[in-house]
């Protein structure tokens, strides 16, 4: 059995939807199921649990590899992974395939509930408790009978490869010398917020941050004010956008369309800086306006592409 989940939403509405899975673990002699979420974006398919070709000295977790739709796929237990007592049995375990910061992985998951259309104002921050569980609960869904934790497959992967995660060996060429433009970065991770802050200062850049869209387009409205009173531009006072596109109260892709179809906010580029961005979602980027799409692996080339739109869109104001 296999299914496919590709169903699209429009862009710029503040919407989601979030694949619903459970894991099982043991908890003083007794089953317990948590309830877990990942963004529909990310999955490629849904398959009963493959029987995978072992792989000699891997993380206890990698459990193995298996073709799929020609690739070889890496297979993950997500219960061991997060830590969890696993059962003696699962009669029937399911095994979700992702691609997300451009690679293709597979989550083994004891079964899978359903599909949830959400509002991202309906995902609350997973707080500092949540949070520090491995850092990998990003958000929370409250329903009537359970609560969701929304996964950060990001974690999961940065744990396994830490060359695909953002840290502090990651590289950012600086910029020339004597330059330095204004940065708001957006990202509701707060380890991520700090790394790159720290790197982007490096180069060359003045930060401000927010902890999500929602933040963001605050921050953004103050500069607006401050322009307007001042009778000055915009871009002044900050030179350009970078955000993240799944955050809890708004996402990226409705701050960029805010910020586009804003008659003083628009001269401002926005980079989406997101594992999310792959060919099949590059679309949803360009439907809202953002000037460019970077995915988190690529994180050497952000400050040079950001140096470059600011600059062309200084020249189109000249």
């Amino acid at each position: 059995m296999a299914y496919s989940t590709n169903i699209l939403l429009s862009s710029g509405t503040n919407e989601m939807e979030i694949v619903e899975f459970y894991i099982d673990e043991m908890i003083g002699g007794q089953v317990y199921r948590g309830c877990y979420g990942i963004n529909v974006a990310k999955v490629v398919e849904i398959i009963r649990k493959p029987k995978p070709t072992f792989i000699p000295m891997a993380p206890a977790a990698l459990v193995g590899t298996f073709i799929s739709r020609e690739k070889v796929v890496p297979l993950v237990d997500l219960a061991i992974q997060l830590e969890k007592q696993k059962p003696e049995s699962e009669p029937n375990p399911l095994t979700i395939v992702a691609e997300f910061n451009k690679s293709v992985m597979a989550f083994i998951v004891s079964g899978v509930n359903r599909i949830h259309r959400l509002q991202w104002q309906q995902i609350e921050p997973a707080g500092p408790i949540l949070a520090g569980m491995s850092g990998s609960i990003t958000g929370v869904v409250k329903m009537e009978d359970r609560n969701i934790l929304l996964l950060d497959l990001e974690k999961v992967l940065a744990e396994l490869n830490p060359e695909y995660g953002i840290n502090e060996g990651t590289q950012i060429p600086s910029l020339p010398e004597n330059v330095q433009y204004k940065a708001l970065i957006v990202d509701d991770s707060g380890p991520i917020r700090q790394i790159l802050s720290r790197k982007l200062e490096q180069a060359g850049f003045g930060i401000r941050t927010a902890s999500d869209g929602s933040e963001g387009l605050e921050l953004l409205k103050g500069y607006k004010e401050i322009a307007e009173k001042e009778k000055r531009k915009v871009t002044d006072y900050l030179d350009i956008v970078i955000s993240d596109i799944e955050m809890p109260q708004m996402d990226g892709y409705s701050l960029c369309f805010c910020v586009k179809h804003d008659p003083v906010l628009q001269d401002l580029p926005v980079i989406l800086f997101s594992s999310l961005i792959s060919d099949k979602q590059y679309h949803k980027g360009q439907s809202v306006g953002a000037d460019d799409q970077i995915t988190k692996p690529e994180a050497a080339n952000l400050a040079h592409r950001a140096a470059e739109l600011i600059e062309s869109y200084r020249k189109k104001a000249e």
